[in-house]
């Protein structure tokens, strides 16, 4: 037997790996079970090269709770170590990974202080729940076993044991503090939050497992059970296969592994795998999506090598992609590193826009193969695909292939499709093409039925981004303008030479305006007199497109105008002054009555907009009654 000192310059660096790594204790157990799955596919390899004279077999981990004398165990049929081994990788390795890990980030706080395994410490966290630590091992070389003993302090025995099978038993006694590691069911939420698709099968327990019952047996007997392996992981997981020797099947059955409480489902996946410039597979699904951009994302995890890592992959997924669910493995991603780290890392920046150009291929395949199916689903995939378009200039690019632009009528068109489909009716004067839209096909249903008369096409655009995404389209398309239906009436909407001439003279509007002007509330409508068809409606309420535009930026986050997402609608009234009940308005001599036709004018142009509610509509309602006596 030998004793010895670890040679420690940070003092008691023990307390200071509990204290210090406080707030990540729990993952002692991903670290471990990391180092006897590294510890066993290292044997396979030297068994697979003829290194290693012994038969690998089917080995398995195995963790146990002995809760009477206080203890957890995980035991690996690996590689194992010699005493030799057991000074060099555990007293000097680990150990000066820890503490150049203590040197570097005892004094900051925050998001940088949870790396652990970056800096060769996964063994040590043992020391954040456990105050002793035992290690007995045997190496796959004729050599003693080993029995290392550490009680956490910088002093530790190291003695030959009686083991006689190849592998590594940890045994980690556990701290008055931290007795939560003996209960069975918070060992295996830990061994299924991060070890759930570990390679090598972890046996936790034993389960029962009912067996077919005999042919000579009565009905009333009961089927015969046996006692099995409790294997807590799916060492195969579907990422790990190649795509073609998976089925649709075998995509949903995976979907429903990722997420059991999820009944829905999804539209889609996208399989990831490349090997180069990085190593990169995975899964990602589109679920149907709602147009509510606060949706909860980190439905993504993310695995090194089968080991979860996070599921919050911001700064590794492209922003519009973390609304996706599914699973991205990659042994280039560090298994320690803050946000900050992975923003600045190399790789991580080429993974992210792998996984972009990935994705845009997936998305103009499925359009291609069978586009009546990808506009089936348009609605439910389009809040990924804009918000793809607005933040990431390459998808903006090959999405121009399959973003899809619906009309009122359920018919879609891609972008150049539209462009080319209403390009002669729908240029203006100055050589524009103004693109028509609805937000809402209920509340601007008027609009829209005026624009169909004219022969227009109307895009219906509904989901909170659209306002931004309409600024970049026209950035990038010149001579190009969207406009929603309800923002000028139809005349101005797309402005040809001709004008139609007013049936009133310069005067006679001049005095309608004074009236009007003087009777509708200046702090919500600004009048404005148009010679129109005179079977357009006599009073239209229309929102400036810029104005209206810029306040819902302003609202849903970025862009915009500064302080106008606050601001008051405001709306104006388009004046028909070719209509009758104008003219009729105009001739009116009694002031009451004047007023009385404007009112209901008013009102009945606001409850084409929807703006009529509350007392005003009751208002409304009671003139009206009064008005047909």
């Amino acid at each position: 037997m030998s004793k010895g000192t670890i040679n420690v310059s940070v003092e008691n660096i023990f307390p200071l790996i509990k204290k210090f790594l406080y707030s990540d204790h729990e993952i002692f157990l991903r670290e471990l079970i990391s180092n006897a799955t590294d510890a066993t596919l290292k044997l396979k390899h030297l068994t697979n090269i003829g290194e290693a004279k012994v038969e690998y077999g089917d080995p398995q981990i195995e963790v146990k709770i002995d809760k009477e004398n206080k203890t957890l165990h995980i035991l690996d049929q690996g590689l194992g170590m010699t005493a030799e081994e057991v000074e060099k990788y555990i007293n000097q390795i680990a150990f000066s990974g820890a503490e150049e890990f203590l040197e570097k980030y005892k004094d900051k706080q925050g998001e940088d202080a949870g790396i652990i395994g970056h800096f060769g410490l996964g063994f040590y966290s043992a020391f954040m729940v456990a105050d002793k630590v035992e290690i007995i091992t045997k190496s796959y070389k004729d050599e003693p076993a080993a029995h290392w003993t550490c009680d956490g302090s910088p002093n530790y025995t190291l003695e030959e044991a009686e083991k006689t099978e190849r592998g590594t038993e940890i045994i980690l006694h556990i701290a008055e503090d931290e007795t939560e590691f003996l209960e069975e069911g918070r060992i295996r939420e830990l061994l299924v939050k991060y070890n759930k698709f570990m390679p090598i099968p972890i046996k936790f327990g034993m389960r029962s497992e009912t067996l077919p019952k005999p042919e000579d047996a009565k009905e009333d007997d009961p089927a015969p059970t046996q006692e099995v392996d409790n294997i807590i992981n799916n060492p195969n997981p579907a990422w790990t296969k190649t795509p073609s020797d998976l089925e649709d099947k075998d995509y949903s059955a995976f979907y429903r592994e990722l997420y059991p409480m999820q009944f829905e489902e999804p539209l889609f996946n996208i399989h990831l795998n490349v090997d180069y410039p990085f190593n990169l597979t995975g899964i990602l699904y589109f679920p149907k999506m709602s147009n509510d951009l606060n949706m909860q994302k980190d439905k993504i995890q993310l695995y090194q090598n089968q080991v979860f890592v996070t599921d919050n992959v911001e700064g590794i997924v492209p922003e519009f992609l973390t609304m996706l669910r599914g699973v991205i493995d990659s042994p280039d991603i560090p298994l320690n590193v803050s946000r900050s780290y992975l923003q600045a890392d190399g790789a991580v920046k080429k993974i992210s826009s792998y996984i972009t150009r990935k994705v845009a291929d997936k998305l103009k395949s499925l359009f291609n193969d069978n586009r009546e199916d990808f506009e089936s689903k348009w609605n439910d995939i389009k809040i990924v695909i804009e918000y793809g378009m607005l933040t990431e200039d390459k998808f903006f690019e090959k999405a121009q292939a399959f973003a899809l632009y619906p009309t009122v009528d359920g018919n879609h068109h891609t972008f150049e499709e539209l462009k080319e489909k209403v390009k002669d009716l729908q240029t203006d004067k100055d050589e524009k093409l103004v693109i028509l839209y609805a937000s809402n096909v209920e509340e601007q249903h008027s609009y829209i039925e005026a624009a169909k008369e004219k022969g227009y096409e109307v895009l219906l655009l509904d989901s909170p981004i659209v306002p931004h995404l309409l600024q970049k389209m026209e950035s990038e398309n010149e001579k190009t303008a969207f406009v929603r239906v309800d923002s000028d009436h139809i005349d101005n909407l797309i402005k040809k030479e001709e004008e139609t001439i007013s049936k009133l003279t310069e005067e006679e509007q001049e005095t309608l305006k004074t009236f009007l002007t003087e009777t509708i509330p200046a702090e919500k409508f600004s009048v404005q007199l148009e010679a129109m068809d005179s079977n357009a409606s006599p009073f239209i309420i229309t929102e400036p497109e810029f104005m209206r535009r810029m306040k819902e930026m302003q609202q849903t986050g970025g862009g915009g105008m500064f302080g106008m997402g606050h601001m008051p609608e405001m709306y104006n009234l388009v004046v028909n002054t070719n209509h009758e009940l104008v003219v009729q308005i105009l001739n009116t001599k009694t002031q009451k009555k004047k007023e009385r036709l404007v009112s209901q004018a008013l009102d009945l142009a606001r409850l084409s907009k929807n703006l009529l509610k509350g007392e005003e509509l009751t208002a409304f309602i009671k003139r009206s009654y009064d008005m047909i006596k």
